[in-house]
């Protein structure tokens, strides 16, 4: 598997992952956030977000946000191919985008909101702790974004204050933990940051 910081270049599979997010959020069942392949697509070229391949094949996405002058940062939107999910890629994605939101941003806190069980136990791996929404930011800009989910009604009648999702948070001033990656996952660190913890 190769990962690395998505570029311009990749916008090419915008697309393809905007669909995957659509896909995703049918299997499951509940609420997905939908994506815009413009708004993948400046992501990769802002150079926020983490892409994998496995075999030469497009694998997974993830990208990253931040709000309230930097003070919080969200890693967003993970997405991986159906057909190779619960092989580690999701895992190796997750820790890209966690190293790339330490680096860039060391002294944010970095969270998410999620209803997908995968995604919290590698968040809790990662060093994350639940939380209520009143510790999340108050951003409208992110809280918006929630507006395109199935779920948004539940999040609005209950004033933002609570919904399907767990919201989960890492703390900037917490010790990083690299989690454990499958060998058959191994990551080329192509163009991938290292956080500023482990760069010590």
């Amino acid at each position: 598997m190769i990962i690395r910081v998505a570029t311009a270049a990749d916008a090419q599979y915008a697309d393809q992952l905007c669909q995957w997010y659509i896909e995703s959020a049918k299997t499951r069942g509940t609420g997905i956030a939908k994506r815009e392949p413009a708004y993948v697509a400046k992501k990769m070229a802002n150079g926020d977000s983490i892409i994998a391949f496995v075999d030469g094949e497009l694998a997974g996405f993830c990208y990253i946000e931040t709000f309230e002058d930097n003070t919080f940062v969200v890693n967003s939107g993970l997405v991986v191919n159906a057909e190779i999910r619960k092989s580690g890629v999701g895992r190796a994605i997750k820790q890209g985008v966690f190293n790339l939101s330490r680096s860039k941003y060391p002294n944010a806190k970095i969270f998410g909101i999620t209803t997908s069980l995968a995604v919290m136990k590698i968040n809790t791996e990662l060093g994350y702790k639940p939380v209520t929404f009143s510790e999340l930011t108050s951003s409208e800009d992110f809280w918006k974004g929630c507006k395109s989910c199935k779920n948004y009604g539940i999040l609005m009648e209950n004033e933002r204050k609570m919904c399907l999702c767990t919201g989960m948070v890492f703390d900037a001033n917490a010790p990083l933990v690299q989690i454990q990656v499958p060998d058959f996952a191994a990551v080329t660190q192509d163009q991938l940051p290292v956080s500023p913890d482990s760069a010590s």
